[in-house]
């Protein structure tokens, strides 16, 4: 079903160019802020309190044992994207210590989006664990033509974290922790053609809840991925997400 279908349903009247979405594959509509969000990593503040959630449901691989509720919100306005995360979690750790490292390991949030309604265009893969450090990169498909966004270009984002960013022994018990942050889009064009967030313009996107080497390892997704095995490299699968 195409998203402007889908937006139909909603009863959102938002025109776009036709999407071809996947089965199953889910639309978000991306609210635009009167006013940017502090960067603090707090959940329940304004505009965040009034932006309805995504969650992340759709596990790959065997069932978890542990199944983490998680949470995100998107909003924009015409400098930037702001996302945040909210996980309700056990079993937390944070150990990658530096940026670019291994942070699909820890406890761990991603978004993967493509600035544009073409997902075989190349995507960005944005991973930060609990403790705000991040791994960045675009890339035509898992591992080619891998462009890393500078540690210059990612120090123009502005992240927030509630957690420590060591975390380490892992916290066995319940912890909610959150990770929020600014993304300037200006940065995007420098690495790939980008379609800035205005009402009608659609990306492609999906979001990502990990945690490799945690002790109750888990791979949970926004919209569904069909593949045997845990693998989040697989863009024909990206949801919509549509700018009002």
């Amino acid at each position: 079903m195409s998203a402007v279908a889908v937006l139909g349903i909603l009863g959102i009247g938002i025109l776009l160019p036709t999407i071809s979405l996947g089965e199953g594959a889910m639309t978000y509509a991306v609210r635009k802020s009167a006013a940017a969000p502090k960067i603090d990593a707090v959940w329940d503040k304004d505009p965040w309190r009034t932006i309805a959630p995504l969650r992340l449901e759709n596990a790959m691989g065997e069932p978890p044992s542990h199944r983490p509720v998680v949470q995100a919100k998107i909003a924009y306005d015409g400098e930037a994207v702001y996302v945040i995360f909210r996980v309700e979690d056990r079993y937390v750790r944070a150990v990658a210590d530096g940026y670019q490292g291994r942070v699909w390991e820890d406890s761990c949030v991603e978004f993967f989006f493509t600035p544009g309604p073409r997902p075989d265009d190349g995507y960005f893969n944005l991973e930060m664990n609990c403790g705000g450090t991040a791994l960045f990169h675009h890339q035509k498909e898992r591992g080619k033509d891998v462009v890393p966004v500078s540690a210059e270009d990612f120090a123009k984002i502005q992240v927030a974290h509630s957690l420590p960013k060591i975390v380490d022994p892992e916290i066995e018990g319940p912890v909610t922790w959150t990770v929020e942050y600014r993304l300037p889009i200006a940065i995007l064009g420098q690495y790939a053609a980008a379609v800035p967030p205005a009402p009608g313009a659609a990306w492609r996107a999906n979001f990502y809840k990990c945690g490799d080497k945690t002790s109750h390892p888990h791979w949970l997704t926004w919209t569904p991925v069909d593949f045997p095995k845990p693998n989040f490299h697989l863009p024909a699968f990206f949801g919509a997400l549509v700018f009002e």
